[in-house]
């Protein structure tokens, strides 16, 4: 069986203000939400009777807001447990220590996905001053629980040119995954542009350090996430289309409708956090298996994209349509990023 994802945020609460949060791009008048005990028990069971319905496997990324604020976060993993089901944190440095990160494994968790985004300066402007350094030095007691250690970073314009420097940093501290991905634009403001030609520059960029750094054995696994990596191998050779490759199935790039939802501390069920009007339902109203078989069918409209489905890579690539949708309103839109010309 395959497994599905569940991105649950548990809780809007959060000790940052972060300047590229989805939950504040409206500004500072959102009251922060969490799920009571009694919802978190029947979303649960809702997730649970969905991967029952279409032969998957459970898999939860638990997130805020800081998760491991809510009260009932404990009970909740605990649940897992009892279950069987193992999970990520995607959190923030301030309330982990090697005891918990000790407990956090024994209940199953997987991996702690923590944030760099830029070097110092540029970080704790998007953040809050001292969670750069309080961030790297949580690497060490996620690693040595036995838990994986990710660091992610939010790519802008106005970060991009110190993507080199986090990466060395990254790496120094012995963390081991590091990701990026793009910034969608959210409503909050902020500076986001980044043409196609820069964009392909910055990969390259980045691409090279990756290999020398894997050239030298180092510890940290360079997971090329943002899926014009794919286009990028494409035209470097790396990556070739399948000579089998069923005409029509979908075999990777965006996971938005294939497998993967987003629920949220109010248990509105959306198709992506980073589409702000992807509200497909609620998982305290209604069943997840009628939402994916009903409202997310308008996810899954690959022919619609405006340039992926003149591209070769559709069934491998499409851009992110989030941040097609953040630029210019359509999910269906080119990715603003992509360079591929026709």
């Amino acid at each position: 069986m395959r497994y599905f994802s569940f991105q649950w945020h548990i809780t809007d609460i959060c000790d940052q203000r972060c300047k590229h949060c989805y939950i504040y791009s409206g500004g500072n008048s959102h009251v922060p939400q969490s799920m009571s005990r009694e919802e978190i028990h029947r979303v649960f069971a809702n997730c649970l009777d969905f991967c029952g319905t279409f032969g998957r496997i459970p898999y939860f990324y638990i997130t805020g807001g800081d998760p491991i604020l809510h009260p009932y976060f404990w009970e909740l993993l605990e649940a897992f447990s009892s279950n069987g089901i193992n999970f990520s944190i995607l959190g923030n440095p301030f309330h982990i220590d090697i005891g918990i990160c000790k407990k956090l494994k024994a209940l199953g968790c997987e991996k702690y996905q923590l944030s760099v985004d830029g070097l110092r300066e540029t970080h704790d402007f998007f953040r809050k001053p001292g969670s750069y350094d309080e961030t790297l030095s949580k690497i060490k007691p996620i690693n040595d629980s036995g838990i994986c250690s990710v660091i992610m970073s939010t790519v802008s314009s106005l970060n991009i040119h110190e993507i080199p420097g986090v990466i060395g940093a990254v790496v120094e501290h012995e963390a081991e995954v590091y990701s990026f991905a793009r910034y969608c634009p959210s409503g909050s403001g902020m500076e986001t542009g980044i043409t196609p030609s820069e964009y392909r520059e910055f990969l390259g960029v980045c691409d090279e350090i990756f290999r020398k750094y894997e050239a030298e054995g180092c510890r940290t696994y360079f997971d090329r996430k943002d899926h014009l990596w794919t286009l990028y191998e494409y035209e470097t050779g790396r990556f070739k289309i399948p000579d089998d490759a069923e005409k029509g199935k979908i075999y990777s790039g965006c996971n938005c409708g294939n497998g993967h939802i987003t629920i949220l501390p109010s248990g509105d069920v959306y198709a992506c956090r980073r589409v702000n009007d992807s509200k497909v339902g609620n998982a305290l109203n209604n069943k997840l298996s009628d939402l994916w078989l009903n409202e997310m069918e308008n996810y899954r409209e690959y022919n619609n994209f405006v340039k992926c489905s003149k591209c070769e890579l559709l069934p491998y690539c499409r851009g992110c349509p989030a941040v097609a949708k953040g630029t210019y309103g359509n999910f269906y839109a080119e990715d603003p990023q992509c360079w591929k010309e026709f």
